[in-house]
């Protein structure tokens, strides 16, 4: 079958590689949507996971990287190169006996590799695995950017008939959002502000996921014209930050007070001061993004407003099945449209 193979950065290439083979407790899957993830943008541009990490993201990530020659992946044993692609649907083409998949069946596919018995993922906090990594990365039965994928039975969802695989394909994104909106432990959204630095995937996703939440305000800050256009469609106040400032625009419209909650899907040292600016006294910051350089927190505003930042790392089980329960209840799709 063909695959886009990653070897190195600049180094993406479409090849023949071998179909993967049936076996135990693994299903194959054929591709039908595959997004591009800004991971996969950013590892082509840079090597970001492979190697051109700061040293502070490589001990953070540690296994999660994409594993080079003679350093294999804990869980799967596989190296460079690698199919990419994590963000996957398509339809069952064989199962194992006695599976509860069949043939033809749409399926998505969740893409974390975890050990299954460490004390991350025997409590539920299966995304924090330390040898955590991902279909699409760090091998395991391939990636996204083929036509067929071995997927371990457990990784599989089977899809309600009335969610259609081209809109099944952001599911993985939106489970992200989701994580990043329980880690704030909000219950009436309906009361709540909130700015969203980065208009982006990650962003939109975010978008998507407040407004199935009922979210009183979202504010968006995005210095990208095509994406404030997108954004605009589903934001309440969509700000460019090389014009207008953030932090008082944010103010203006809560009363002088701030908003409750930032979502970081920026990563870059501006956003974040903006974010602390307009952030209310004792908010949340949640930083969704992976930085591609050490964070320095402006502790003026951090220290006297006693905000609470918290980082969110992917999604656990329970976020991807609670998007796929809320896409088939409709609550998403007129949104992602």
């Amino acid at each position: 079958m063909k695959a886009a193979r990653y070897h190195d950065r600049h180094d993406i290439r479409v090849e023949e590689v071998s179909e993967p083979s049936p076996a135990p407790k693994r299903v194959l899957v054929e591709i039908e949507w595959c997004g591009i993830c800004g991971s996969d943008l950013h590892e082509y541009l840079s090597g970001m996971l492979s190697s051109q990490l700061c040293m502070t993201c490589l001990i953070l990530l540690g296994p999660h990287t994409i594993r080079k020659p003679g350093n294999p992946h804990p869980i799967t044993g596989d190296t460079l190169p690698s199919i990419l692609g994590h963000e996957f649907c398509g339809r069952v083409k064989s199962a194992p006996e006695n599976s509860h998949f069949r043939p033809g069946q749409a399926v998505m596919v969740d893409p974390r590799l975890n050990c299954g018995s460490c004390r991350q993922c025997s409590t539920g906090a299966d995304h924090s695995c330390p040898n955590f990594g991902f279909l699409g990365y760090n091998g395991g039965g391939g990636g996204g950017f083929s036509e067929v994928v071995g997927v371990e039975e457990r990784m599989l969802y089977a899809l309600p008939e009335n969610v259609s695989l081209d809109f099944a394909a952001v599911i993985e994104p939106l489970a992200v959002a989701e994580h990043a909106i329980k880690l704030t432990a909000v219950k009436e959204w309906n009361k709540q502000s909130v700015l969203i630095l980065g208009g982006g995937p990650v962003g939109f996703a975010t978008i998507v996921m407040l407004r199935a939440h009922g979210v009183k305000r979202v504010i968006v800050s995005e210095p990208t014209s095509i994406r404030r256009e997108q954004t605009a469609k589903i934001a309440d106040v969509v700000l460019d930050p090389r014009t207008d400032n953030v932090g008082q625009r944010c103010r203006s419209m809560t009363d002088d007070q701030g908003v409750d909650v930032v979502f970081d899907c920026a990563g870059i040292a501006k956003a974040l001061e903006a974010g602390m600016e307009a952030i209310r006294f004792e908010g949340t910051y949640i930083n969704i993004a992976l930085w591609e350089h050490p964070v320095t927190v402006p502790l003026f505003p951090w220290f006297t407003k006693e905000v609470v930042i918290k980082p969110s790392m992917c999604y656990n089980d329970s976020d991807f099945r609670d998007v796929i329960q809320m896409m088939a209840e409709g609550m998403l799709v007129h949104l992602v449209c």
